[in-house]
Parts: structure tokens; sequence; C-alpha cells
């Protein structure tokens, strides 16, 4: 049984990190986040100690090593997306594995002093990237792998999450913090592109604004279009009528690829793979994060060129 700490224990995503360690079998022991809104802790861990000041959490943590002589072997990290890199290198400098969300980091330079970090310390860093072991991805690399070495497939990507007033005020809504929308809601995509279609070649930003964002990516085996989102204004009048507030799509080829399920155990399945030693290191990430950092500081270049149908009424 291994043994876990976790950062950012109220965010969205922490229920599936807990989930994945107990579904592997091993316990969390400490759990820290400012807010104390995580009773969901109770679910899968209620003896968990729990802290909402991180000074107070660090102590905790060295307490246990030399007081208790319990070490910790992985850190567990859902805190806010520009937090990420600190909180590696605390997990790191406990001796202990990290286990971040994505992105991993906001900038392709935090990858390289990470790795500084590991070496220091003997520890590794891995990333979710949860859309690789996906069965309906894992097959369309599979395809594509087949397919001749020139073989430039058209793809259209359509991400659309609606999200609240509330989303601006957050972090999230904050450049210097989320990394912007295709940071945040879109790195997993770019990430399952690159790990599919290989290399980028070219990197056009049609549209970036708070809301939406959208462009061209070509790749060694495709020409992307894509279109993210978290504007309900853009979503479908079928999934609207549902009642439902996300629609994801991609098209190959014209084809639609059915990938609408299966993303509930995604991280359990991640977890098995890191601690059967298969997981996803720094490196792994490193294309994600450069196209995202690319995109937020490249300037859009207007609807022209081959861009996604959903700006054509723009």
């Amino acid at each position: 049984m291994k043994k876990f700490a976790l950062i950012g224990a109220a965010g969205y995503i922490a229920p599936r990190h807990m989930k994945a360690i107990k579904d592997t079998g091993n316990n969390l022991l400490a759990a820290y986040d400012k807010g104390d809104s995580v009773g969901i802790i109770d679910s899968y861990f209620p003896d968990a100690d729990f802290f909402v000041e991180f000074e107070r959490f660090d102590r905790h943590i060295e307490k246990l090593k030399y007081d208790k002589d319990v070490f910790l072997d992985y850190v567990s990290i859902c805190s806010p997306n520009y937090l990420h890199d600190a909180h590696i290198r605390f997990a790191l400098r406990s001796g202990a594995d990290a286990i971040c969300e994505k992105p991993l980091v906001l900038n392709p330079w935090n990858i390289d002093k990470l790795k500084k970090v590991e070496e220091n310390t003997g520890k590794k860093v891995y990333n979710i990237l949860q859309l690789r072991v996906h069965p309906s991805i894992i097959a369309l690399r599979e395809k594509v792998a087949q397919a001749k070495k020139d073989t430039k497939f058209e793809v259209d990507l359509t991400y659309l999450t609606s999200r609240g007033h509330w989303y601006q005020t957050s972090w999230k809504g904050d450049v210097s913090k989320s990394g912007g929308i295709a940071t945040n809601i879109g790195v997993h995509f770019y990430d399952m592109l690159s790990w599919i279609f290989g290399d980028v070649q070219e990197n056009i930003v049609h549209v970036h604004e708070k809301d939406r964002a959208a462009g061209y990516l070509e790749f060694d085996n495709a020409r992307v279009r894509w279109f993210l989102s978290i504007n309900s204004e853009y979503l479908p009048k079928e999934v609207k009528e549902k009642g439902q507030t996300t629609f994801r799509s991609i098209t190959i080829n014209g084809e639609e690829l059915e990938f609408s399920g299966g993303f509930t155990d995604l991280h359990t399945m991640v977890y098995k793979d890191i601690l059967d030693g298969k997981g996803y290191g720094l490196e792994a990430a490193r294309t994600a994060i450069e196209i995202v950092h690319e995109i937020r500081t490249t300037t859009p270049k207007g609807i022209q060129g081959s861009y996604h149908n959903m700006l054509r009424n723009t």
C-alpha cells in the first residue's frame, strides 16, 4: 500500500484523484487546500489529516517523516495551474514522486528546471495525460500508425464546456494563473493530437478571447482546425434541448470519432500505469505545453486561411 498526500483537495478534479488512490488499493494520509469545502474526503479517506494552511501541511509531512518514520510515496497535485510548478518541487523535495494534473506547468522552460530537481532529488514527476488511455484514442492512434507515412488526415476538433460568470472572477479567468482558455480546457486535446499525429509543423491562432479560442495546427500526419469555448451560446441546439452543458467532437476525414463516454475511470487507469512504472513523465508533456504557450503568446491572425466552421458566422 503506497502512501499519498494531496494538494488541492477542494478542486473540481480532486475527487477523481481520491478515487484513483482508493481504487488502486492505496492510502491518502494528508490533504491540503486553502478552501475547506472538502467533505468529499469522507467518501474515500475519512481518516486523512486535512490542512488549510500550507505551512501546517508542510510541517505535518515533516513530522510524519522524522517523528514517525512515515515517508510519502506520492503527492497528487490538483491545485490551480500556476501553482503546479511550486507544488511539484515541494513533492520532490519531500522525498515523494509527484502526480500532477494538466497542464503540468504553464511554460516550456519550467519543464527544464523541473528535470534538474528530479536529478537532484532522485524522484519523478508524472503527468495526468488521461486521453492517452482512452480506448477510442488508442484505436485512432493505431489506425494512423498503419496509414502511409505521408498521409495527412483532415481533423476538426470542437470542445464546448459552458462556464458561468464565476469563471472569469476565479483564478481560471486570469491568464497569468490559468494560462488562458486554450491552456485550461484544451491542453489535454493538444497532447492527444500530438501523440496521435506526430510533431507540430505549424501553429496558427485565428481567435483568442476570454471565452473562446480557435486556430489551425498542422502535424506530421494531420491538418487540424480547432475551436474551444466556455460560452454556452455556441452549444448546438440539440445539446441545449437535452439540458447538457458540454459538447465535444472530433472528426477525422469527415467521420466522427466516438469518444463521448469512457471518461469516468481514466484517472484510475493512469494511476495504475504510474504505479506499474509506465507513467508519462516530464518530456511527455513538453509538446502540449509548447503548443499552448505559443497560442497564448501569438497575435491572432483573424478569420483567414483554413479555419474552423464555428468561426464562419462570427
